[in-house]
């Protein structure tokens, strides 16, 4: 179903001079109300009056998540506080956060984009579906929900977590459709074996899945396991969270919502822009938000655009599925993960930086973070309860930082070497499809 017709299957030409107008007045916007983009602005020499085409985007200055973080918490912020009526937050757990800010009018904007993403995988009037991300600081469980509901079918809140309750809601509800990151879907299919739920209990037909990339075997997977048609979508928090673009049901891409997002794909070394169809970075502009409005934030996602009419009847432009970043964050079940948090959170826990390495494997469909510490004899002793109260001191402490479960292995010195790689290297031995 195309749940806007209007914007969703705009002719091009009409959908530019849309995004033009919109541009010129965001750019209007933040110039007036927000002091960095004013002190960015004029150290590049734009005024908004010099934004006359789609082109004269290149002339605005690129946003990145630093940015963001030195802003914190309400720096970015275009309106007053008494007009910001909800505050999400990025959902790295280490350092300081990415803070959000959304109006009146936002939330109904993201409500509306919400709903053009469920209804373009196919959810419908008369459908249960129940929400398996967390209710918390992260937009993805809150974005959808409001536009699931402005859709007409029924949200179940479940949250996160407590997968043998939410196997026993899905039943006992005839849930329909599945929203989780597909990470969990895998476990709850692992979990609905493990209690004997044949897939004839329950009534699962469509999943909507985000917060980390679904690759093909992946996908086939949760496909085979749950008998679900299996739907992706994008969204960031630091732009404006789910409801940036999502997948028709005819799965060739991800359609962009162009009437509120300007994307580009720029080279992520020399930020100029690439051809359609070639991989480069994305880049987003917010064109109608109105409390945290962002220019051209560099996403670190590798994608392409196709702007050809879908078969389905859409006109907005497809990205490709991202699988891959410019930056060496880790997406782990759904959470953002840096190399050098773990190497924080280790000489937090240890005293001083230790050797280690950062191991990624696939078990069942579910990413699996190991961290491999070299430790001495200090460490290895005939006491076995400290040596297992030392492994829970640094997987407690990368829990923290993290915001998610981590397995520590502990090896004599060498070890690390041996495995062919440096301390703090990165070991992703996930396969390629399945991203």
């Amino acid at each position: 179903m195309i749940w806007n017709p209007e914007y969703e299957c705009m002719d091009r030409a009409a959908l530019r001079e849309l995004q033009l107008r919109r541009l010129q007045m965001t750019v209007a916007w933040v110039y007036e109300r927000v002091p960095y983009y004013r002190r960015r602005l004029e150290e590049c020499g734009v005024r908004p009056r010099d934004i006359r085409t789609l082109d004269d985007v290149r002339r605005l200055p690129f946003t990145d998540e630093s940015a963001l973080r030195e802003a914190f918490p309400f720096g970015m912020s275009a309106l007053p506080l008494d007009e910001v009526v909800r505050v999400h937050s990025s959902s790295s757990a280490a350092g300081t956060p990415v803070v959000v800010g959304y109006s009146r009018g936002d939330l109904n904007t993201w409500a509306e984009l919400t709903a053009r993403v469920a209804a373009a995988a196919g959810v419908q009037r008369g459908d249960l579906v129940q929400m398996a991300f967390p209710y918390g600081m992260s937009t993805a469980a809150w974005g959808l929900h409001y536009g699931i509901e402005r859709l007409g079918a029924t949200i179940i809140p479940a949250g996160g977590g407590q997968t043998a309750r939410q196997l026993q809601m899905m039943r006992d509800f005839g849930t329909t459709v599945l929203v989780s990151t597909p990470s969990y879907a895998l476990r709850l299919a692992a979990r609905a074996e493990e209690l004997g739920f044949g897939r004839g209990q329950l009534r699962l037909r469509l999943g909507l899945f985000g917060g980390e990339p679904c690759g093909a075997r992946r996908r086939a997977a949760i496909e085979e396991r749950l008998g679900v048609r299996a739907s992706d979508n994008y969204g960031l928090s630091e732009v404006m969270g789910p409801g940036i673009a999502g997948e028709c049901e005819l799965a060739c891409g991800l359609h962009l919502n162009e009437d509120h997002f300007l994307a580009e794909v720029v080279d992520p070394g020399s930020g100029e822009p690439v051809a359609y169809g070639e991989e480069g970075e994305l880049v987003l502009t917010t064109l109608t938000k109105e409390a945290f409005p962002v220019l051209r934030f560099r996403t670190r996602d590798l994608t392409s655009l196709d702007p050809s009419r879908c078969a389905c009847g859409r006109t907005l432009a497809r990205m490709a599925k991202v699988s891959r970043r410019s930056d060496d964050m880790l997406i782990v079940r759904g959470v953002n993960v840096y190399p050098r948090q773990v190497g924080e959170a280790l000489t937090a826990a240890h005293g001083r930086p230790p050797r280690y390495v950062v191991v990624l494997e696939e078990r069942e469909g579910v990413d699996e973070l190991e961290v491999v510490v070299e430790v001495g004899e200090d460490v290895f002793s005939d006491v076995m309860a400290d040596v297992v109260g030392y492994q829970e001191r640094l997987a407690a402490y990368l829990r923290d930082a993290l915001g998610l479960r981590a397995a520590v292995r502990l090896v004599e010195p060498g070890t690390i070497a041996a495995m062919g790689a440096g301390t703090g290297a990165v070991l992703d031995r996930r396969p390629p499809d399945s991203f």
